[in-house]
């Protein structure tokens, strides 16, 4: 299965946030590159927020272009072969955690933002994973900074969207 058709499928299976999710599949509908950076109408992104094992804490990075606390995450690569191996794959890369492991029932949320030109939307798909016990942190080229924040002080450090993710993602959990 190519990445674009798990894409379709992953978003076909999403329950939530159906105005949004049809945004989506209506977006690689129309754009069959829709995945990819090149894609200057706006492509799909991978993204994964990190959970420690007591589930009291969460991951996060300190983005070097953005400078803001985000969840990992970024673009597809054409290594991926599926929106979750692609927020796995970023997740990992950009924490420096070997072995997380996905939370299962697919995403948590969809989140759509707007990115400087020459592109226009970033569509992301947001899952979230569980960090090993003991797990290894490494700030990379993307950051400024990686650190764990207890979940009552994500709200004083991230935006929004990042709130927005953890409170989905605790009720996943």
């Amino acid at each position: 299965m190519s990445l674009y058709d798990d894409a379709v499928l992953v978003l076909k299976g999403y329950e939530d946030q159906e105005e949004l999710r049809q945004t989506y599949l209506d977006h690689l509908a129309a754009h069959p590159d829709g995945l990819w950076k090149a894609c200057h109408a706006g492509h799909l992104t991978a993204s994964a927020l990190v959970v420690d094992p007591s589930r009291e804490r969460v991951l996060l990075t300190l983005h070097r272009k953005l400078r803001m606390w985000l969840q990992m995450g970024g673009h597809c690569e054409p290594q991926d072969t599926s929106l979750e191996s692609a927020a796995l794959r970023e997740a990992t890369e950009e924490s420096g955690v070997t072995g997380l492991t996905l939370l299962p029932g697919g995403p948590v949320r969809l989140d759509r933002h707007p990115i400087p030109a020459p592109c226009h939307w970033h569509l992301d798909v947001q899952y979230a994973v569980l960090a090993p016990p003991e797990a290894d942190v490494t700030i990379s080229d993307e950051s400024l900074d990686v650190r764990w924040f207890p979940y009552g002080e994500v709200a004083d450090v991230a935006d929004e969207s990042v709130v927005r993710l953890l409170e989905s993602t605790r009720a996943r959990l």
